[in-house]
């Protein structure tokens, strides 16, 4: 592949080493998950070329890769990372934000009652019921 030439967008992403499959690049390219150079591509068939940023959307990370050459075959990883280079944000550290510190918090005691509570209070409405002083 020279400087001029293009080659298809799920080729290259099979080539990178980004996907498993060639047809699951294809989805991915189709699915709205790729941009090139800023612009949301909708075809498989849209081309890349050496200077080209690609931003790819998976299913919990962010790449943004920029396109260094084209591939001629899915070679081992040494070979796929010659593709491109890496210019992703460093994704955050484990320690600093877990899963645990995101989710509301709530007093004890409000919200839903648990069983107990619950027929506690059938026994103090049924008992209202059954009085007449």
């Amino acid at each position: 592949m020279t400087g001029t030439d293009r080659q298809r967008i799920d080729k290259w992403l099979f080539f990178a080493r980004v996907v498993k499959s060639r047809s699951l690049a294809a989805k991915l390219a189709s699915g709205g998950n790729v941009r090139v150079n800023k612009d949301k591509i909708d075809q498989a068939s849209h081309g890349v070329k050496p200077g080209d940023v690609l931003t790819i959307t998976l299913d919990r990370r962010i790449l943004i890769y920029k396109v260094l050459a084209g591939g001629t075959r899915r070679g081992p990883a040494e070979e796929a990372r010659m593709l491109y280079e890496d210019i992703s944000p460093p994704p955050p550290p484990k320690d600093a934000l877990s899963r645990l510190d995101t989710l509301p918090r709530r007093d004890a005691g409000s919200g839903r009652p648990t069983k107990r509570e619950r027929r506690q209070v059938d026994r103090l409405m049924q008992g209202d019921g059954e009085r007449e002083d």
